[in-house]
């Protein structure tokens, strides 16, 4: 499921996630505003401190007020990597439609699973999803799709 504009160069993926290449990184799009935003930070702490060096979680602020930003970090401590995204241009090449969005990249930046929101009856499948991309045999046998 690469996006077209990963299917050619060297590097494919942008700019911004140029140093995650050759991981397989769980990218979640956040805004300060965003109540399951709030949710899901807790939960990526846990698969940060779970997965550790195998799986690179980089949550990216789509805010364009940093002020927002840094207040919702104080509130919902991120033990993970944060990239300010404010003008919205990562999150358009990723066709992100809401907030929380998050996707799971492989080791060449190919597009492996999606989902929109966080909803806590689901962090199992999201869990599998992220087992499935590095490789691991799944505690939950359902399918994330």
């Amino acid at each position: 499921m690469a996006l077209p504009w990963l299917a050619s160069g060297a590097n494919p993926l942008p700019a911004p996630l140029a140093a995650y290449t050759g991981q397989v990184v769980y990218l979640d799009f956040w805004a300060s505003w965003c109540g399951p935003c709030a949710q899901s930070f807790p939960w990526l702490n846990e698969m940060q401190a779970k997965y550790g060096d195998r799986l690179k979680i980089v949550a990216v602020n789509v805010d364009s007020d940093p002020a927002a930003a840094r207040q919702f970090l104080d509130r919902h401590a991120a033990k993970f990597e944060i990239r300010y995204d404010p003008q919205g241009q990562l999150a358009e090449l990723y066709r992100i439609k809401g907030m929380p969005d998050s996707l799971i990249l492989d080791r060449t930046g190919a597009v492996l699973h999606q989902h929109e929101g966080f909803r806590s009856e689901r962090v199992a499948d999201y869990e599998t999803a992220i087992q499935q991309a590095l490789g691991e045999p799944s505690a939950n046998t359902r399918s994330s799709h």
